[in-house]
């Protein structure tokens, strides 16, 4: 299994916000399987300027640095337009690499952003805490019963989703049935580590009567997309039925004002923003697999926590940029750290196969009182 370089206090520094989630919920973390798990399932680690699962690099430009990320089809697609050009070769980075060292990174960041391109400028998000805002009334109590519409994909929302469940809370997994989560494409260890013990929960995004009463019922919502998504459905914090204790919890990549709410991000280029990356010989390298990515699902779930334990009612905003900038600092070396295999609670079920159990728990939790 190759080792990762993670600097000690990045370590020390989760740690803190693992105790503090056993302080909530007396359910013990180990920071370092959040961390390199995913690596040590894939066996993957980053390379220098390449991250460890391959779709993200770290670009010179004539004044800095930028983090690219091209893991989806579209992201291909739009280099083309990216480089004003009329093909690209089937490997776009040699051409993309030139292209960013004739410009600055302000420049390679505007233009890749225009296209809906996931990138980052090294530093440019400094560390802040997550925005909290009170919605409704409060309602204390634990995690224990609470029930979890976890409306995320990929790694950061659903990491927090599958740690509230392990604090006892019910957590149904919400997929369109035409774009399910892409996880499922990928390795089923890591699916299963995500999502094992959740309910799979499918249905017509362009027709939300279904997540309307789920959301209706819920006592915590996970959604990890850009703020407008749902606004277009009419759903949100603030249009669907108030719930005593309720607590939105809303994951994005570089937060939720101005231009920045329709920034895209992934894990590697998020943590570039917040200038969470080592250096080699005075150049920067990626640190970890995805690293913004678990750091943000771990505080995500720490905050939910302490959120239910003073009686929640709030809305909860983390950019996982700015997570990641609250773990720069001088420790830029990095320490060999062997990744940890996350042991899975259950394998994941299939898109949709606990539609009957969850719209059962629906109509039980609309009939009785909160």
């Amino acid at each position: 299994m190759t080792p990762l370089a993670i600097p000690d206090g990045l370590l020390r520094q989760a740690q803190l916000i693992a105790d503090d989630f056993a302080s909530h919920t007396g359910v013990a973390l180990d920071p370092v399987e959040l961390v390199t798990g995913r690596a040590a399932i894939l066996d993957i680690a980053p390379d220098g300027q390449v991250s460890a699962g391959g779709a993200s690099r770290l670009l010179a430009t004539v004044d800095g640095w930028c983090a690219l990320t091209l893991s989806r089809p579209d992201d291909i697609a739009a280099i083309p337009a990216l480089l004003q050009q009329d093909s690209i070769p089937d490997d776009p980075w040699p051409a993309v690499t030139a292209w960013a060292t004739a410009n600055t990174a302000r420049e390679v960041a505007e233009r890749s952003r225009l296209l809906g391109l996931p990138v980052a400028v090294l530093g440019e998000t400094p560390p802040t805490a997550p925005v909290v805002s009170q919605l409704g009334p409060r309602q204390a109590g634990t995690l224990a019963g609470v029930l979890v519409a976890d409306l995320s994909s990929m790694w950061a929302g659903p990491l927090c989703g599958q740690l509230l469940a392990r604090a006892g809370a019910t957590v149904v997994k919400v997929e369109s049935r035409n774009r399910p989560d892409g996880t499922r494409a990928g390795a089923p260890e890591f699916f299963d580590w995500m999502n094992g013990g959740k309910l799979c929960y499918a249905i017509d995004f362009d027709e939300p009567g279904d997540l309307t009463r789920l959301l209706n019922a819920a006592d915590v919502v996970i959604e990890a997309s850009r703020p407008a998504a749902l606004a277009r459905r009419g759903l949100g914090p603030e249009t669907v039925a108030a719930r005593p204790g309720r607590i939105w919890l809303r994951i994005t990549g570089h937060g939720v004002e101005g231009e920045r709410a329709d920034w895209v991000a992934f894990g590697d280029d998020a943590a570039a923003s917040g200038g969470l990356v080592g250096y080699r010989d005075g150049t920067p390298v990626f640190i970890g697999d995805a690293i913004a990515d678990p750091l943000t699902g771990l505080h995500a779930a720490a905050a939910v926590a302490a959120s239910r334990e003073r009686g929640g009612g709030e809305l909860i905003e983390f950019s996982m940029a700015a997570v990641a900038a609250g773990y720069r600092s001088g420790d830029t070396q990095g320490v060999e750290v062997t990744p940890v295999r996350p042991a899975t609670p259950s394998a994941g079920r299939g898109l949709g196969a606990d539609n009957e159990v969850v719209r059962q728990l629906i109509a039980e939790r609309t009939t009785a009182p909160c």
